[in-house]
């Protein structure tokens, strides 16, 4: 292992190889696909909900914080007995999403004060920027130091600083894919917080693309990529530190975003279909139908009750109702836990738990 010294952006070396360049035609594309599929679905709230708790849970998982899709849904409409410590951390990782989005869609700009605010929401606590020294990386399996981050609190804020400018630096011509894997890379490698880096750097990569105009939703998630992925995501963010092996590092993420831009395609357009199919069987059976019903039942793979009353605003009984009569025919799955009811959208639950 190098003894590798972080250093301020820009990098000093062009990273804009022929590789690089082929790749990159291959991921643009992919992402403008995917930016104009998601605008094709009418209600944003449908993908939001859906899509941000996908990635929490893939997210989280990066991190060894494993929970069952069966369990986080249940966690989600809080049900009695699963708000489990890793559910727990799960929904805070939509929490941290939201609030990011949110912030950059007014601010247009990514700051540190938005990253603070983003890992306070994942860890519940505002320690901020690690102020001791003792911090390292270890690897998994042989418990070997593989990189010691800044240590010194000043060395750590002059980086942030720095990261910030560059991240929002709207003269810089490098292109924003290749920008995004090198902003991951260095937010990785300084490091900044106790707990949250990794779940942290990759809300930045979703907002960054917002920020750049590269998609208007934040529905593009690396997550999934990188758990299939593993071991070459912290091997390649090991070279560059012990090689300067740019190139790799960054064909990599370019490359997860085409992969997973695609199949984020192939899961919208299922639920599309999925959200037509619903609405022309409710539409055609029930005098209750509504779009806002069919948008809720598309939300939401777990629902209860209480959840129908509080977003459509009508009284529990003929919310009861709608549930049971869907139930009966089966178009909901409807469970019992003690004596609670719940009910599935079983056609929705099995898009966005397929592997």
């Amino acid at each position: 292992m190098q003894d590798w010294k972080l250093k301020s952006l820009p990098l000093t070396i062009d990273v804009e190889t022929k590789k690089v360049l082929k790749q990159l035609v291959k991921s643009h594309a992919a992402l403008a696909e995917l930016k104009g599929v998601a605008e094709t679905i009418p209600n944003q709230k449908v993908l939001l909900n859906t899509l941000i708790l996908r990635e929490a849970k893939e997210s989280s998982a990066v991190e060894n914080i494993i929970t069952s899709h069966d369990e986080l849904y249940k966690s989600q409409i809080r049900l009695r007995g699963f708000i489990s410590g890793a559910n727990k951390e799960v929904q805070n990782y939509v929490s941290a999403m939201n609030i990011g989005y949110r912030l950059i869609t007014d601010q247009k700009i990514l700051t540190n004060s938005t990253i603070k605010k983003i890992q306070q929401t994942l860890e519940g606590n505002n320690a901020g920027f690690r102020k001791q020294s003792g911090t390292v990386l270890r690897n998994d399996r042989t418990q070997e130091v593989v990189y010691t981050p800044p240590q010194r609190i000043s060395h750590i804020e002059e980086l942030m600083i720095n990261l910030e400018w560059y991240t929002n630096d709207s003269n810089d011509e490098l292109d924003p894919l290749i920008k995004m894997a090198i902003i991951h890379h260095q937010f990785e490698s300084i490091h900044p917080f106790y707990d949250g880096n990794g779940r942290t750097g990759r809300i930045i990569n979703i907002l960054y693309l917002i920020i750049k105009k590269l998609q208007v939703l934040p529905v593009l998630y690396l997550s999934s990529y990188i758990i299939k992925n593993k071991q070459a995501y912290y091997e390649l963010l090991q070279g560059v530190r012990d090689r300067g092996d740019w190139e790799a590092w960054i064909l990599y993420i370019i490359k997860g975003v085409e992969e997973t831009a695609l199949d984020t395609i192939r899961l919208i357009n299922e639920i599309k279909i999925l959200m037509q199919n619903l609405k022309y069987s409710v539409r055609g059976n029930y005098k209750f139908y509504s779009q806002d019903l069919i948008n809720h039942l598309c939300s939401h793979p777990y629902t209860k009750i209480e959840l129908l009353v509080e977003e459509l605003g009508i009284s529990r009984i003929t919310a009861a109702n709608y549930l049971n009569q869907l139930a009966m025919d089966g178009i909901l799955d409807k469970h019992h836990i003690g004596r609670a009811n719940y009910y599935v959208n079983k056609e929705l639950y099995l898009k966005l738990s397929a592997s």
